[in-house]
């Protein structure tokens, strides 16, 4: 199982959403679906029975789609940055993927790049695409503005020392002169648990900024895990936005800490067993894995 999975917050999209990125990424499939039980549509104001969660896989790499209601808009603070190997790739990609969408880049040469575009698709995804002969895959990148600006480094400082195998590819600094401020990051690359991620200081004025429609999942083997990540990802950060897993760390980017085991019991055949463990779920803040195992075994 990939450690960190990109989880994108649709209103009610997201099965439309993950059918469209399937049908036009390469090495894509569909996984798997679960609708909302009584307790979680009680919870969240969703339709019972209506789709809640959907995940899938684009170009090797594991995402997963939720339908949580109007309550966060996408923002372009964190985009999916995709490698392509041919012109035709990525002609082809920006024709379908931004068709209908917001164009913040055209499709062009840059001083970076010799085919570049960045651009929101038409659920308001944020992507970046990149003519790349000798790489190809799909990158969470992070861009730092307005409060956040000048905290690209501190940030990947930040995450690569709380997950393993973890290393700093690179971190390009801008220059005296250069259209950015001196000594913020104009690129990064580095790793988390062997996964590629980007982080960038993003100079001028900007009215987006990081929220919640975008997190990422930490799948969790133990509970030693889950604490690990719950206590160091939420230093310093809004104790207000912790609850049923999630919490947002001190550079305002939002994650789930979740145990594997409780997707499991939450994916059971028993609807009595799955609806105890939802409405565990739904009093803890930081998953505490014995009480999810006492409410699933209950009699």
């Amino acid at each position: 199982m990939q450690k960190i999975t990109p989880f994108l917050w649709f209103n009610d999209q997201a099965e439309e959403a993950v059918k469209f990125y399937t049908s036009i990424f390469k090495n894509s499939k569909l996984g798997s679906t679960s609708r909302y039980d009584e307790a979680g549509a009680k919870a969240s104001g969703r339709p019972k029975g209506s789709v809640m969660v959907a995940t899938f896989q684009i170009n090797g790499q594991d995402f997963t789609a939720l339908n949580g209601g109007p309550i966060f808009t996408f923002s372009p603070s964190i985009s999916f940055f995709v490698y392509c190997k041919t012109e035709k790739d990525i002609n082809d990609l920006f024709k379908k993927l931004s068709n209908k969408g917001e164009i913040m880049m055209p499709l062009d040469k840059y001083p970076f790049g010799e085919r570049y575009a960045f651009f929101k698709d038409k659920y308001g995804v944020a992507w970046q695409l990149m003519l790349s002969p000798k790489q190809e895959g799909i990158v969470p990148s992070l861009l730092f503005v307005g409060k956040s600006l000048g905290k690209a480094e501190s940030a990947v400082d930040f995450y690569t020392k709380i997950f393993k195998k973890s290393k700093i590819d690179h971190m390009v600094k801008y220059e005296k002169g250069e259209n950015g401020k001196e000594d913020t990051v104009k690129h990064s690359s580095f790793f988390l648990e062997g996964q590629e991620f980007m982080a960038m200081d993003g100079a001028g004025p900007h009215k987006f900024a990081f929220n919640e429609s975008i997190s990422f999942v930490v799948n969790c083997e133990s509970q030693d895990e889950v604490d690990h990540y719950w206590e160091k990802l939420s230093e310093g950060g809004d104790e207000k936005a912790q609850q049923c897993g999630w919490l947002k760390d001190k550079f305002g980017i939002s994650w789930q800490i979740v145990p594997t085991i409780s997707i499991k019991m939450l994916q059971d055949k028993d609807p009595a067993k799955s609806k105890r463990v939802m409405q565990a779920i739904l009093k803890m803040k930081k998953i505490d894995i014995p009480t999810l195992k006492k409410a699933y075994n209950q009699k």
